[in-house]
């Protein structure tokens, strides 16, 4: 007889990353486990999609469970570069987390806009920059 897995009850990032580990290790889901990065691509742009129509008719019920459906194929995709040993969820949440520090200089380090038109400016600054390889990306 296979063996089961309690059904989880979390609500955490680090639960949903064990359920999909669950998924994908060896008494998990046979679909699941097939999965690769290419395969999945065609169900995150459908479920970003949904999401988008969800946003459009403003019903907060679909939003949450849209953003639900991305949020699961985005760490489903970090799981997998995990399992390949390319980059963890930590390498991740890491660079984002320093973009939107090193784009928000007026918030984080007291670079002063003022105006929206300054600000703007501001970020095409970072971003080309960025581009350019001349600021740190950390």
């Amino acid at each position: 007889m296979e063996e089961m897995h309690p059904a989880p009850t979390g609500e955490t990032l680090a639960d949903l990353m064990a359920i999909i580990a669950t998924l994908r290790g060896e008494n998990g889901c046979p679909w699941d486990k097939k999965q690769t990065s290419q395969s999945l691509k065609k169900y995150f742009v459908e479920e970003c999609q949904e999401l988008i129509e969800a946003i459009e008719q403003g019903e907060c019920t679909s939003i949450c469970e849209e953003l639900g459906d991305v949020f699961f194929l985005l760490s489903f995709f970090m799981h997998i570069y995990r399992e390949e040993q390319q980059f963890t969820s930590e390498d991740v949440f890491r660079t984002i987390i320093q973009k939107m520090v090193r784009r928000h200089p007026h918030v984080f380090a007291g670079s002063p806009v003022t105006d929206e038109q300054s600000l703007r400016d501001q970020w095409n600054r970072i971003k080309a920059e960025e581009k350019e390889g001349t600021q740190s990306q950390d």
